[in-house]
């Protein structure tokens, strides 16, 4: 009678820690899914920034008047130059570097200071120096942004950094070029690292809520960093707890053989 007992005690002892083991190694449903509540954030107003120019941004510039002529000396190269227009790479070398004291050397205009100003402002102020000055009439100034990146680590299926056309992109954009986040990540919690006029700005924000959408970091500006922390069950899967995981399976392995062996 003593041994059934001690053998039905010892078969409850084992479900209990294989129960545990289960329950200490899986994620919850309000843990994976995206904007949990989403049906609260419908037509909420987009909120469109324009990111101001960074110390080592590279700008492409391009000047055009109604006589294209007369904008040449204004222009690193000629407008409409092939060789180089299907170059990243080539026109970033031939772009405007900003200086680390926010400056550009723009040709017969001198320093150009670019601090707190966006791109369409930019664009204002080169064709306001180039009318004022007596330098072209009616000129078309264009502005881009050609180095715009974002860097994303931690727990996604491709982390690195990527480069990006636009002036922005969203948080969602942005993962979705890293293949998303993996089964491991924490989506509650994704830590956003932004440099603004040399002084670093951080921000948690959370993908199971739709109120992603009207924080400030749902935007992505250039040079941002995005990190992306493992969650409770992929911590509790390695280090110390994750040995006590594997203790856990090695002991029921042998509890199992015990119980065959004493029936």
């Amino acid at each position: 009678m003593y041994k059934y007992l001690n053998t039905i005690l010892m078969k409850h002892i084992l479900l209990l820690l294989i129960a545990l083991f289960i329950l200490n190694s899986c994620a919850t449903k309000k843990e994976i899914l995206y904007f949990q509540d989403s049906e609260h954030y419908n037509k909420t107003p987009i909120s469109y920034t324009r990111p101001t120019i960074q110390p080592n941004d590279i700008l492409k510039i391009t000047v055009r008047a109604l006589v294209e002529e007369l904008a040449r000396p204004y222009n690193r190269t000629p407008v409409g130059n092939s060789q180089s227009g299907g170059s990243t790479e080539m026109m970033k070398l031939e772009g405007y570097l900003v200086s680390e004291n926010n400056t550009i050397n723009f040709p017969q205009l001198g320093k150009i200071y670019t601090k707190d100003k966006t791109t369409q402002q930019l664009e204002e102020e080169l064709t306001r120096l180039l009318e004022d000055g007596d330098h072209l009439k009616n000129p078309t100034v264009n502005v881009r942004l050609i180095n715009a990146k974002v860097t994303i680590l931690g727990e996604v299926s491709g982390p690195g950094t990527y480069d990006f056309a636009e002036e922005s992109i969203t948080l969602l954009q942005a993962l979705g070029l890293a293949g998303d986040l993996t089964i491991n990540g924490k989506r509650e919690d994704i830590l956003v690292v932004r440099e603004t006029d040399g002084v670093y700005n951080t921000a948690h924000v959370d993908l199971t809520s739709a109120q992603l959408l009207t924080s400030p970091y749902y935007l992505i500006k250039p040079n941002d960093v995005i990190m992306v922390n493992p969650n409770g069950p992929k911590i509790k899967s390695s280090g110390f707890v994750g040995n006590v995981g594997t203790f856990i399976s090695v002991f029921s392995i042998v509890l199992s053989t015990v119980l065959l062996i004493t029936r």
